[in-house]
């Protein structure tokens, strides 16, 4: 995170190049330490030092595990502060208590136990929190967990599909308020556990067994009826419902919408679950969906790696932008197809890979992008690493600060655009400027001089 206040010290610290005295006479200032405590790697022994001389407790948080050598962990765990030489577990303890997941390789470090021994501790959120973390306890484990005397340690120990509820346990898990809509969400249930589950009239265990993947077509059908938005979405993506009936329950929930349902706009755009099952089903059948009118069947079979060409090109052209990406990160994807999705709409930089990054793009002409009229659309011409200087200074001087932020990262960026960015309004581009690997140690000293340092 930026420093707003001293934007380029905090950048500094974590500029992969800066050398040890540099990070040295960072460790006075707040700022830098921030910096600092985002920066990959291990820190040297001297920095470290500095870091315990000039910091307090938040700062001692981030020098644990492989960050810092053992003689520095010794250190620590030696320290006549406890504020310094608890800081880490303190940290891992309260973000425990809060509920808030760690990673099980994280609460080991700071409770000092092996998972095998945590799962048994006397705390129910800790045991709770390595239900959530250990992603592949061993059955034996798992069991223990489901019988736990704490609904938070059950309910964490099945909120995910894996590593599942034995099938011995599962009449026990489907009557357990605590874990009945998790596991009303994924068990293949029996005619019995679907209508008990019905019979609760409860809204979130209705929900969960209405995106159950597992579902008769019997039981698909006692849905129908459910009056809630959620539900009738999951039940429109049913391999067992027919189009007219699919189109019927989508013009429900639209109507919903346009009333100003809020839960009918987060069945229709934020609902993550989907008709998965098509992506099994016979290409035969799957072909049928190339003309269905909800886009989310169509980017569905985009997905798919195994279509005829006559059906990439109807994709490719597809109404729904989101079906034409899904559709252009097939491993044949044409060059032209990928250039004009980018060229048209940029790209969308959580997706990783990134479109530009497929195999057959175009790369050449990213740096053409610089003349297109969407900042968005400039702002993918970054993503060439020898973009020339004029495209950069032309970048620099853009109104949008993300497009200098860009600039200020770039790899072939020249030290008089570095100079200029490092003196930017936005502190986010004078952060990233400081923090560019190329910016010359004479510009890393001069920032530490003009901050006083």
């Amino acid at each position: 995170m930026t420093n707003l206040l001293h934007p380029r010290l905090s950048g500094l610290g974590r500029n992969p190049k800066a050398p040890q005295d540099v990070l040295i006479r960072l460790a006075v200032h707040e700022a830098g330490r921030h910096g600092m405590s985002l920066r990959p790697g291990r820190l040297a022994d001297a920095v470290v030092e500095a870091l315990l001389a000039h910091g307090d407790g938040d700062t001692a948080v981030n020098l644990h595990g492989d960050r810092i050598s053992p003689a520095m962990r010794r250190r620590i765990a030696e320290h006549p502060d406890p504020a310094i030489r608890d800081a880490y577990a303190d940290f891992v303890r309260h973000t425990v208590d809060r509920g808030v997941p760690l990673g099980i390789d994280a609460l080991e470090e700071a409770y000092g136990r092996p998972r095998t021994a945590l799962v048994g501790a006397s705390s129910p959120k800790l045991r709770a929190a390595v239900a959530q973390t250990w992603y592949d306890r061993p059955v034996a484990v798992q069991v223990r967990l489901l019988a736990d005397p704490d609904p938070l340690v059950r309910a964490a120990a099945t909120a995910r599909e894996h590593p599942g509820v034995p099938p011995e346990w599962r009449d026990r898990c489907l009557a357990d308020p605590a874990v009945r809509v998790n596991a009303a969400r994924h068990l293949p249930l029996t005619s019995d556990q679907f209508a008990q589950l019905m019979r609760t009239g409860d809204e979130e265990v209705l929900r969960s067994v209405a995106g159950n993947p597992h579902l008769s077509a019997d039981m698909v059908a006692r849905l129908l009826d459910v009056d809630d938005p959620v539900v009738r979405v999951a039940v429109a993506q049913s391999r067992h419902v027919d189009a007219g009936t699919r189109d019927r329950l989508y013009a429900l929930v639209e109507a919903e919408r346009a009333d100003g349902s809020i839960a009918a706009e987060v069945a229709l755009g934020w609902c993550s679950t989907g008709p998965d099952w098509l992506r099994e089903a016979p290409l035969e059948e799957r072909m049928t969906y190339l003309d269905c009118r909800h886009a989310v069947f169509r980017r569905v079979l985009a997905s798919c790696r195994d279509l005829p060409e006559e059906a990439w090109r109807r994709l490719d052209d597809d109404p729904d932008l989101t079906v034409r990406r899904t559709a252009a990160r097939r491993p044949d994807a044409p060059p032209e197809v990928l250039e004009r999705l980018v060229r048209a709409h940029g790209d969308v930089f959580h997706i990783r890979p990134l479109l530009v990054e497929h195999p057959r793009f175009p790369r050449h002409t990213l740096r053409t992008l610089v003349d297109e009229p969407s900042p968005w659309v400039r702002y993918v011409a970054l993503r060439d690493p020898a973009l020339p200087v004029a495209a950069l200074r032309r970048l620099a001087s853009d109104a949008k600060p993300f497009l200098r932020r860009g600039v200020a990262g770039h790899p072939n960026v020249t030290d008089p655009l570095l100079e200029r960015l490092l003196s930017d309004p936005e502190p986010e581009v004078a952060d990233e400027a400081a923090a560019n690997p190329a910016l010359p140690h004479a510009l890393m000293h001069r920032i530490l001089t003009d901050a006083g340092l």
